[in-house]
């Protein structure tokens, strides 16, 4: 079984190269993001590292967390499971850059939008979709806002629609849109801004700049779980949603 993730050291170890996934659209399923979490906590310890260029494999990003695992049932593991991954990335300590190719969607894109600098193909779609399936998504209902002002948070996790890389650039969503591969621009951009960095000041710049957001996702994430799992997951419509689209129908809602 090929490995979920994989790391390549780079200029004597300062930029991590990772690589996520390998089926189909690359989705954050339990395995995955143990594995992706696992990375980020043996970043801590590497004292040269300054960079991780995280990137899916193949053509996409990643579709998001699977959709069966929001049903009800292993929804309060996924939950568990994504914040700790979310949790890992904020405190490894390091630079980490996004590299998005195709779709980057649903968890996809909260873990993309807490990274520090985001770098898209031209034909990258970046969405927030979980309202259509009559949920939402917790981790971006902070992250979100948080990296591109509220009025755009809340249009993109209200509506679900999915934006191009031109729109998302405009929007403050990705930082830089390359004719090239993404995760070539991110290592230029690290080898041009970090490499030349002593690696224990930046760990600590990356402390410091992240403190406040980091402090949130730890008070505000458990109460919107709560939310998710006492109030959404007890309605009809959520599990309607869910359903539907694991039977590949259209829901039915009823509005409660």
């Amino acid at each position: 079984m090929p490995d979920l993730v994989t790391i390549t050291p780079l200029d004597e170890g300062a930029i991590w190269r990772v690589t996520f996934g390998g089926g189909k659209g690359n989705i954050l399923d339990r395995p995955t993001m143990e594995a992706l979490g696992g990375v980020f906590r043996k970043a801590r310890t590497s004292a040269p590292l300054k960079a991780i260029v995280l990137e899916g494999e193949g053509r996409h990003f990643s579709f998001g967390a699977s959709v069966q695992e929001h049903l009800p049932g292993p929804v309060a593991v996924m939950l568990s499971d994504i914040r700790q991954l979310v949790t890992d990335l904020l405190e490894c300590q390091v630079t980490v850059l996004a590299a998005v190719r195709g779709q980057c969607l649903g968890g996809g894109l909260e873990v993309v939008s807490l990274c520090h600098r985001i770098f898209a193909a031209p034909d990258a779609k970046l969405g927030q979709p979980e309202i259509a399936l009559g949920v939402f998504a917790p981790i971006a209902s902070i992250a979100l806002p948080a990296r591109v002002g509220r009025a755009h948070g809340e249009d993109l996790c209200l509506t679900g629609r999915i934006v191009s890389a031109p729109e998302a650039l405009v929007m403050g969503l990705v930082d830089e849109v390359t004719d090239g591969d993404p995760a070539e621009a991110a290592m230029a951009w690290a080898r041009t801004h970090l490499t030349s960095r002593s690696a224990s000041s930046l760990r600590l710049a990356v402390k410091a700049v992240r403190a406040d957001l980091t402090a949130r996702m730890r008070t505000e994430l458990p109460a919107l779980e709560h939310l998710y799992l006492d109030e959404l997951m007890a309605t009809h419509d959520a599990v309607e949603g869910l359903q539907a689209f694991v039977e590949k129908r259209p829901p039915v809602w009823k509005h409660q």
